[in-house]
């Protein structure tokens, strides 16, 4: 009995002990399923997310006023302050406004579709209503257009917000000046080196985007004016088949080449831009082709494994002027090859990689003259009316224009005669133009080719200071895709050692956007090469709880 007694009173005594275990297992348990990811508050990183998961954040809680707010603070931070890249040229002071408009459609169940409160930047040349348009040039101050331009006026009825209008090579040109610089908007810098310049025309959007200030923007193509900002300041990015995109509220360079063209941190936020922009535009005939060709939705090709046995050819004719980006573009060959594709070299007939100059300057001038008189008859009276018009308005201002360079550039094309009438015009756009393009569809023919690769820019990014006019220009390549109207797919490839992007292109034929996606895709994948800028690195704000 005692025996009995003996351990019930042990049994008894050890209870108090065993509860306080059951108690502090249960605190423990309770603790653990507070710190899992499902009972903490959810976060997001601006800096690295796609639009994507953004949609999949607002749909969860997240606000776009939350997200315009650190977008907010990015720019606040790197414009305003630290390195002052000047990549902006004006804010849009309703954006915050709008963004609370668009959450409050969303409460309400209204849904404008794959961008509804995303926060976006455009190059200063493409027309918005309620903002000015002004191409970067004193010239064009304050001039506010009628309406959106028609791309513009997509993204905005797909919930998009306009952030801020980027600053760019005046009139989209580079023309012999400083490389990201306009007279309005003055000098953008590089984010990863800030001697270096952003890789005009489209210089803001290319440093604003590396930088973090939005999560997709739009620049205009002419003769490389998407790709090579991306290039130079490590972003992917598209020039599309000629008439993919409306031009219709695009101040024009030359219409023979111009496009407009997204650009962005990742291959999948720039299809998703493009298929929010594209269809046929009666404004603009060069869409007209598009019809039966254009989706509304790329991001279906955004498949891994897209480049085991597609059949990728190498053009080393765009090689061989920086020994670095000749070793990114290699292993880029090689990782091509791991990932499946089958790698050939192409050797490229001598006219498609001589034909930029000759082709370039009998077309553009004669078409800039007067095309962007067209476009000036559009503004309100104050403004000028033609190229001579203009002109006179910046002669007038004297050393107060600050950007000598352009007015050259501009009264050069005054002075072209003969318009587009003139023989040698009609010559180079529908003979010359439709020789490299027979000829490049040749090579893709023979070679049994489904994209043609090469770096983007044959070389890192340059100082932004004018070089002398006697001094050597590097050989750019980029004009193919516009002689031919091809698209251009552009994805980060790697660094040099002194922290300076590359990256590569896929070019293909015409319409060939979801084939390319694909590859793009697939290799940023395998990649994943780009980094977010020395100049502009991760703040606090970057990272949003909700």
């Amino acid at each position: 009995m005692r025996r009995s007694l003996s351990l019930a009173r042990g049994a008894l005594s050890a209870r108090p002990s065993t509860r306080a275990r059951l108690a502090a297992a249960a605190l423990l348990a309770i603790s653990a399923s507070l710190l899992a990811p499902e009972a903490l508050a959810a976060q997001l990183d601006i800096t690295t997310a796609s639009i994507a998961e953004l949609q999949a954040a607002m749909k969860a809680g997240l606000s776009s006023e939350a997200l315009v707010n650190a977008y907010l603070a990015r720019i606040k931070a790197y414009e305003d302050a630290g390195p002052k890249l000047n990549a902006i040229i004006l804010l849009n002071a309703e954006a915050l406004k709008q963004a609370k408009a668009l959450d409050q459609e969303r409460k309400s169940g209204k849904l404008r579709g794959p961008l509804h409160g995303v926060p976006i930047v455009l190059k200063d040349n493409f027309d918005t209503f309620d903002m000015p348009t002004t191409a970067g040039s004193m010239a064009l101050k304050g001039s506010i257009p009628p309406n959106d331009a028609f791309v513009v006026k997509k993204l905005r009825e797909a919930g998009a917000i306009i952030l801020a209008k980027t600053n760019l090579s005046e009139f989209a040109s580079t023309a012999n000046g400083p490389d990201g610089f306009s007279s309005l908007g003055g000098q953008t810098l590089n984010p990863h080196d800030l001697t270096k310049g952003p890789r005009g025309s489209s210089g803001g959007s290319g440093a604003g985007i590396a930088a973090g200030y939005a999560q997709f923007g739009l620049g205009t193509d002419t003769g490389g004016s998407v790709r090579y900002p991306c290039s130079a300041n490590g972003i992917a990015g598209l020039k599309p088949t000629r008439g993919l995109m409306s031009r219709d509220g695009i101040v024009p360079l030359a219409l023979s080449y111009d496009t407009g063209g997204p650009m962005a941190r990742s291959v999948a936020d720039v299809a998703m831009a493009l298929g929010v922009m594209t269809g046929v535009d009666p404004a603009d005939a060069a869409t007209a082709p598009s019809a039966g060709q254009f989706k509304t939705d790329y991001t279906q090709y955004l498949v891994k494994g897209s480049l085991k046995g597609a059949r990728i050819g190498v053009a080393r004719d765009f090689m061989g002027q920086d020994a670095e980006v000749d070793k990114i573009m290699d292993a880029s060959y090689a990782k091509l090859k791991a990932l499946g594709a089958t790698v050939v070299e192409v050797k490229l007939p001598e006219m498609l990689t001589k034909a930029r100059a000759d082709l370039l300057k009998p077309i553009s001038g004669r078409e800039f003259k007067a095309q962007i008189g067209v476009y000036l008859q559009t503004l309100k009276p104050d403004y000028p009316k033609s190229l001579a018009e203009m002109i006179a308005k910046l002669d007038a201002m004297g050393t107060a224009y600050t950007n000598p360079w352009r007015l050259a550039n501009m009264k050069e094309a005054e002075a072209t005669t003969g318009g587009l009438e003139d023989p040698i015009y009609k010559v180079a756009k529908n003979e010359g133009l439709a020789l490299v393009t027979a000829t490049t569809k040749a090579v893709f023919q023979q070679q049994q080719l489904d994209a043609l690769v090469y770096p983007t820019m044959p070389m890192p990014a340059t100082p932004f200071a004018a070089p002398p006019p006697d001094a050597p220009r590097p050989q750019m390549y980029a004009n193919l895709a516009n002689q031919t109207g091809f698209p251009d797919l552009i994805v980060p490839a790697g660094m040099t050692s002194a922290g300076l992007p590359v990256t590569l292109s896929f070019l293909g034929l015409a319409w060939s956007e979801p084939k390319l996606f694909g590859y793009g895709y697939d290799f940023e994948q395998a990649t994943q090469a780009r980094v977010l800028p020395r100049h502009t690195p991760a703040l606090k704000t970057d990272v949003i709880t909700y």
